[in-house]
């Protein structure tokens, strides 16, 4: 793991009049890019060639002088995973580059690479990123239950299955996204999994590390939080939930025509985009609780703890006595959803509705000025 020692000897190095926010040309990196140029960052994004021209072209600062556009720089790679390379890494040096993780940085880097090659400083904890990952030690389910965070029951065989789960097992021909199927016994398990195997869906050493979870039924919301460092206060930023294909285009459909698409496709649930939502005011003390939850045990386990933008996945369930969110998922960095600023809770705090890039942005900018901009990166 790359020392804090060393990312504070990079910053020794930092002309901090002169910050640039960089992130990688995927997931959120408008998101970011808008923000930080809101607060008078440049920024650079970092391409894979052939995935380039939304960031060098379509939203490209006019080198001419007007206003237009959000991105001042971009280094076009022939992959993503070139970017731990020692010459990409001081030309981003040489920018001043504080960089903004998001899920597909994880993905398409590494968590290898980011822990142990990625000199540059990381807005956030680079060492949480791989506790996402269901397989990790110390992972996302360990931290849910050392806080106290209600969460699905997990099953450690499909002999154990009792109820309808949903089972998440990495795809055949993309390994970074899920395939999921049903089952509500351990006969439907074998039944369904054969059938997955069989069509070249999910592979033999994938099912292995597939989890078995209970399916909760509830209303879903992913609940898009920030946790200030320098002020040590948890924010809401805002609540969303998502677009995902084909899920919705079933969903759409009446009964009779779902059972007769189910016959040529499987449902799959792979995001495509979001929707900004809001909940009634009375469950939003249930979701501050939960977010402190997590800031205290990530704290714990992972000090300093979270720093800057995470959020829960969950489901509300209708009780009785009383609606309950149990979260199936964490997000431990930039969550990926620009709709979070069309929500109205930050405003409740701030005056103004804010995106994720703008409030990573704003902590970047304040940590300058109080000269701890160390604290903030890792």
């Amino acid at each position: 793991m790359i020392a804090q020692e060393e990312i504070r000897e990079v910053l020794g190095e930092y002309d901090l009049k002169e910050v640039t926010v960089g992130v990688l040309g995927s997931h959120s990196a408008l998101d970011i890019c808008r923000g930080a140029k809101d607060l008078g960052f440049r920024t650079l994004v970092v391409c894979q060639k052939g995935k380039e021209k939304t960031y060098d072209l379509y939203y490209r600062t006019d080198r001419a002088g007007s206003s237009t556009g959000i991105v001042d720089q971009t280094i076009i790679l022939e992959n993503f995973s070139d970017i731990t390379q020692e010459k990409v890494l001081k030309k981003m040096r040489e920018n001043n580059v504080v960089f903004v993780p998001h899920r597909s940085f994880e993905v398409y880097v590494g968590f290898d690479r980011i822990e142990n090659e990625f000199l540059l400083p990381l807005f956030g904890s680079r060492k949480m990123l791989r506790a996402e990952e269901r397989d990790a030690e110390r992972n996302q389910y360990f931290l849910m239950e050392k806080g106290g965070i209600p969460y699905p029951r997990v099953y450690k065989s499909p002999e154990e299955i009792d109820r309808l789960v949903l089972v998440k097992a990495p795809e055949a021909q993309r390994e970074y996204e899920r395939a999921f199927f049903f089952a509500a016994s351990p006969e439907e398990f074998r039944r369904n999994s054969e059938q997955m195997l069989r069509d070249g869906k999910i592979t033999a050493a994938g099912l292995k590390k597939a989890v078995i979870e209970e399916f909760v039924l509830g209303a879903q919301s992913n609940f898009n939080y920030f946790y200030s460092l320098l002020d040590q206060r948890l924010e809401l930023l805002g609540i969303d939930t998502r677009r995902q294909t084909n899920l919705d285009g079933f969903l759409h459909l009446p009964a009779p025509q779902q059972l007769a698409a189910l016959k040529h496709l499987d449902v799959k649930a792979i995001e495509a985009g979001h929707i900004a939502c809001t909940v009634k005011e009375s469950l939003l003390e249930q979701i501050f609780e939960l977010g402190e939850k997590f800031v205290s045990v990530a704290r714990a386990e992972y000090p300093p703890g979270i720093v800057g933008p995470f959020a829960l996945q969950a489901a509300f369930v209708p009780g009785p006595p009383k609606e309950k969110a149990v979260v199936f998922d964490i997000s431990m960095r930039v969550q990926g959803s620009p709709g979070t600023m069309f929500t109205p809770y930050s405003g409740y705090l701030h005056g103004e509705s804010l995106s994720v890039g703008k409030r990573v942005a704003m902590e970047i900018r304040k940590a300058i000025q109080l000269n701890r901009l160390a604290e903030t990166v890792t």
